[in-house]
């Protein structure tokens, strides 16, 4: 299957979610990652805001203030994500794409993240991921810092077994759905 057709396919089954189903799904999702060490040991992250039934991130959010974590929101701008600070959720307005987004707030730069918690539409079990097809996170992750830790959130259905990649594509180390915490490691062939 082609990344389009991939993409079309698991945004409709994740847009037949309901709310509540959507809402008790992300809660078991980010038990998973509040549980895990990238996230304990972090003290910098980096979260999203949800759009079309994306897993959220509001216990995360919680769970890192509560422990005196600096939290950071992307806002679009050009061909980019600029972090900013965010200490009150209620700071978010819609931008652009229709994401809630930080208006203002001091910028956090990607080097001083610990933790990147990524969005996507797919991923496999390597931590490729599909998103949305602007290159938005690709190019994010492939400035940050060599101790960053990537974590892409998501529901069980769209783990893909090998999702199609291109040069530019960057992957997370590991995947948080619902029923587990997964490492995920690039598959390298060894010439005998």
């Amino acid at each position: 299957m082609s990344k389009h057709d991939i993409r079309q396919e698991l945004l409709a089954r994740r847009k037949q979610l309901d709310v509540a189903t959507c809402v008790r799904l992300s809660r078991q999702v980010q038990q998973q990652l509040i549980a895990s060490d990238c996230f304990q040991r972090a003290r910098v992250l980096a979260l999203y805001s949800p759009i079309n039934n994306e897993v959220q991130t509001d216990q995360l959010y919680a769970a890192a203030v509560a422990s005196g974590k600096i939290v950071c929101f992307p806002k679009a701008v050009e061909r980019g994500l600029d972090f900013r600070r965010v200490t009150s959720l209620s700071a978010l307005t819609v931008g652009r794409f229709g994401v809630a987004e930080p208006a203002t707030g001091e910028s956090c730069p990607i080097a001083d993240v610990d933790l990147i918690v990524v969005p996507g539409v797919a991923f496999d079990r390597s931590g490729h991921r599909l998103g949305y097809g602007r290159g938005f996170y690709d190019r994010e992750l492939a400035s940050t810092a060599e101790r960053t830790k990537a974590v892409g959130l998501c529901f069980a259905f769209q783990l893909c077994k090998c999702l199609p990649r291109e040069a530019h594509d960057r992957p997370v180390q590991f995947l948080a759905t619902q029923t587990e915490f997964i490492p995920c490691y690039e598959k390298v062939a060894v010439s005998p």
